[in-house]
């Protein structure tokens, strides 16, 4: 019962991602306001379908950003993207490349300012994250969101944290938000099921903005796991003793 429900939580999430991206593009193509309004609008028709299909509900937890600020974030699940879409004022994320191909998501992410990074051209690819972020940041400030291990991780995993987040908190001289959730225990990467609880993310305090890159991300990495942990822990999982 959980698959069928879960395949048809899928069907319905998808066909609403065609169908509310295409009558919505105009207004977004129009505004960047109306854009971000499309987007918020989507991801709070999927939390509905989620509650009521699934038995998932979302929470937020701590202080929500606002201003120019840097939110590092755990990231597990497709869900906790839609999360921070929907509760940051003007979230603006730095993205794989190839998700700018993707139909109707690569248009929206580009109208709000996303910022493309190819995967595999480390150097290369972080001057160029901390030269278009700049460009966007001076015509329209809001909510960084990068994902410090560069990509979605099952619970439990272990996977370092790169430069990335580092630099740019150090070339923007902004504070950082760090932000821990527990969305993989009931939407895991690349998993079928969607499982009922709740899932949470929590913004934590943040990291003022002037450490040095190596301490920074050390605490970083140090908070967000941990309060991950715990995140996941309240919600049922038992992380393996290694």
């Amino acid at each position: 019962m959980l698959l069928i429900r879960s395949i048809v939580f899928d069907f319905l999430m998808y066909l609403t991602l065609l169908v509310q991206g295409i009558l919505f593009a105009p207004l977004a193509i129009w505004s960047v306001n109306g854009a971000y309004w499309a987007m918020k609008t989507y991801c709070k028709t999927v939390f509905w379908y989620l509650r009521i299909i699934c038995g998932l509900k979302v929470e937020i937890r701590g202080e929500i950003p606002r201003g120019d600020v840097i939110v590092c974030a755990k990231h597990m699940s497709f869900l906790d993207v839609m999360m921070l879409m929907n509760y940051l004022p003007r979230a603006k994320f730095i993205m794989k490349r190839e998700l700018v191909f993707a139909p109707v998501i690569g248009l929206y992410a580009l109208r709000i300012g996303a910022t493309a990074v190819a995967r595999g051209k480390k150097g290369s690819a972080v001057k160029k994250m901390v030269s278009d972020l700049g460009e966007k940041q001076q015509k329209d400030a809001g909510q960084t969101v990068i994902y410090p291990q560069g990509t979605r991780v099952l619970p439990g995993a272990v996977k370092p944290y790169k430069v990335g987040a580092g630099v740019l908190y150090d070339r923007f001289a902004l504070d950082c938000i760090p932000a821990a959730t527990n969305t993989g225990v009931f939407w895991a990467r690349r998993s079928p099921y969607r499982k009922p609880g709740v899932a949470v993310m929590e913004f934590l305090p943040p990291i003022k903005a002037g450490k040095p890159i190596k301490a920074f991300l050390s605490e970083l990495e140090e908070v967000v796991e941990a309060h991950s942990d715990r995140l996941m822990a309240e919600a049922g999982y038992a992380k393996p003793q290694s």
